[in-house]
């Protein structure tokens, strides 16, 4: 879908309020990732739990997989570049996702899955995106959807290509939509010099990271590939302008709706109180999830 850019659609575009490294980490059966949305930095993204980036040419960073392993109380979203990795869970869904596609699952009461390579060579990358759950809607049934790169919607703009997963851009309606936390995931490909343009409303928490190339903002910050730079929520503004530095960028950018909910959190479970965590543990032990 192709629309056209105006000049300048904001007035008062967001400034980076800070850049952050992420933490290299192994995960699941010892899978080599790199977790760019940590713990201490849930309230301050909130609804956003945890992002983490994964890219390796090494089949041994990857080969073992993330084997059966619960969760309650959110959704995740997986988007994957590269490779072929096959999602089985307890709720019955299997399906495979390959480049380009994305997987979105809502935990909700409780589900045990697996997620495992479908290669034995080449390269794997992509990113794991945890969403939170408003305290009404952790105990509803698991849900899963298989999106697949053709059905992903794109923005083409004037130097500028926009996958968008969720949310809306531009007019043009993401793959997924939430009511309550409202996500905006976009994967922006930016050619060398080029910009684009997001509304935001200034409540909405907000970051992106860059994987290929260099950002910089009217500021004059320049946010290099491995950083996230998270938006200062400065009252009256309207959005995000994004510009390729130098040579062309890929990043993605996220943004949803605060819910402004306590957070409590033991590993795979996040709910709203402890007592909720300590019955999460106890469902699960006793078999009752999905």
């Amino acid at each position: 879908m192709t629309a056209a850019l105006p000049v300048s659609a904001l007035r008062t575009p967001r400034r980076v309020e800070r850049l952050v490294q992420g933490q290299a980490t192994r995960d699941g059966a010892g899978v080599k990732l790199t977790r760019v949305l940590t713990h201490d930095l849930q309230r301050r993204l909130d609804p956003f739990l945890m992002l983490d980036a994964f890219g390796t040419d090494n089949a041994d960073d990857y080969i073992a997989g993330f084997p059966d392993h619960p969760h309650r109380g959110f959704e995740t979203v997986t988007y994957m570049l590269d490779g072929r990795m096959r999602h089985r869970d307890s709720a019955g869904n299997e399906g495979l996702l390959g480049p380009g596609g994305v997987q979105w699952m809502t935990a909700g009461r409780g589900v045990i899955h697996s997620e495992l390579p479908e290669q034995q060579e080449g390269r794997m990358e992509g990113f794991q995106l945890w969403l939170n759950l408003p305290g009404r809607d952790k105990m509803r049934d698991p849900w899963y959807r298989d999106i697949a790169s053709d059905e992903i919607p794109e923005l083409a703009l004037p130097g500028a290509r926009v996958r968008v997963i969720a949310g809306e851009s531009h007019g043009v309606p993401g793959a997924v939509q939430r009511d309550t936390t409202q996500p905006l995931y976009l994967d922006v490909h930016l050619e060398a010099g080029a910009s684009f343009e997001q509304v935001l409303p200034d409540t909405h928490n907000a970051f992106v990271y860059v994987y290929r190339g260099a950002l910089r903002f009217d500021t004059g910050c320049l946010v290099p590939s491995g950083r996230m730079a998270i938006l200062a929520n400065t009252p009256g503004t309207d959005g995000v302008r994004l510009t390729a530095a130098e040579d062309s960028v890929r990043a993605i950018l996220i943004a949803g709706r605060p819910l402004g909910e306590p957070i409590a959190q033991y590993g795979p479970f996040v709910m709203n109180t402890e007592g909720e965590l300590l019955q999460a543990v106890r469902d699960f032990q006793a078999g009752k999830f999905a």
